[in-house]
């Protein structure tokens, strides 16, 4: 494989079809901004462009730089993020901010090491920062420059343990040309181009260049090991209302769905509970029954939540029903439930 011919083609498609995207500065452009690219980053990791966009725009015109959003109250920025999930993300989000704020003067470390260094940022945001915000020479794989590595290459070594492979392979392809663009290319042609399903070979800038093309089996790339069923998980969400509240608590600061605003919960066990393990697992003693069950999927399990409802009184966080539409979705759904 040419590496020079096939970066060319790359980035000549990249000047023509970049995405518009709200935190990007576009081809060629000098400089992004640090506090955008980071941002963006945080939120896109397993959401979509389309899902994490309105949360960037309230984001930022809520908090326009890094210092504003470090000196934002916990519960305020939890409820903002409500809706894009994975929820400790949220909280290293604001240990980074307040790291740059305090530590930083409110500016970015601009190289990877440094970026790397501040909480909660891995490996793959402290490349994508660096390159994209900086233009420095950083190898960024996320999921599309997987696909796209393997693709390029026929990679046989299934997922997950092709991951060194494939990034090894994009390794090869950095230059200190254009680092950021090239970046962003690859997501971009992974995205729009060298799709999951039913790619678009014949659109593709660099099918010249690509191993699986000229197989003819393209679609089969990455080659994936099965997955184990998602284990299964049963608890009891408990709807206490008083006229037109609701009883919300917020949730230990570590753990899932840690910190925010929910619905108080059973625990989350292997079997499912009886009517009498629920009500003595209730938050308080009232007149429960049963108002029905939802399901959620988590990342690593199943949820099944039975919902019970009843009126009384406890110490809590009462919000009334018509501003519920905040909480995580798994509770959104029991609260919807419950209410009819």
């Amino acid at each position: 494989m040419t590496t020079p011919a096939l970066r060319a083609a790359l980035l000549a498609w990249y000047d023509a079809n970049a995405r518009d995207l709200p935190w990007r500065a576009g081809p060629g452009a000098a400089r992004a901004d640090p506090y955008r690219v980071w941002l963006s980053e945080v939120m896109l990791q397993q959401t979509t462009v389309p899902h994490a966009t309105p949360y960037f725009l309230s984001f930022t015109r809520r908090w326009p730089t890094v210092s504003d959003l470090a000196a934002e109250a916990d519960g305020e920025v939890m409820a903002a993020w409500a809706g894009l999930g994975y929820y400790a993300r949220a909280r290293n989000l604001l240990a980074c901010a307040r790291a740059v704020a305090a530590e930083h003067g409110g500016v970015f470390p601009d190289t990877e090491a440094g970026l790397r260094a501040l909480p909660g940022v891995g490996a793959y945001t402290a490349a994508a920062v660096a390159a994209i915000a900086f233009d420095r020479e950083a190898n960024v794989v996320d999921g599309n420059v997987e696909r796209v590595m393997a693709r390029l290459f026929a990679v046989e070594a299934p997922l997950p343990d092709a991951k060194p492979e494939l990034k090894r392979l994009a390794a090869d392809l950095v230059t200190a040309d254009r680092p950021g663009d090239w970046a962003q290319a690859l997501m971009d042609l992974g995205a729009t181009i060298c799709r999951p399903k039913a790619p678009l070979c014949e659109r593709c800038p660099v099918s010249g260049f690509c191993a699986a093309f000229a197989r003819g089996d393209a679609e089969s790339f990455p080659r994936r090991t099965k997955k184990a069923d998602r284990p299964r998980r049963f608890g009891v969400a408990y709807l206490l209302t008083r006229d037109d509240e609701v009883a919300l608590v917020r949730r230990p600061p570590k753990g899932l769905l840690g910190g925010m605003l929910g619905l108080p919960t059973s625990e989350w066990r292997g079997r499912p509970w009886t009517d009498d393990e629920a009500v003595e697992a209730a938050p308080v003693s009232a007149r429960w029954h049963d108002a029905g069950e939802i399901k959620h999927v988590f990342t690593h399990f199943s949820l099944t939540l039975r919902v019970f409802r009843a009126e009384g009184a406890m110490a809590a966080e009462w919000t009334r029903r018509d501003g519920l539409a905040a909480l995580p979705s798994v509770f959104l759904k029991a609260a919807r439930k419950g209410l009819g």
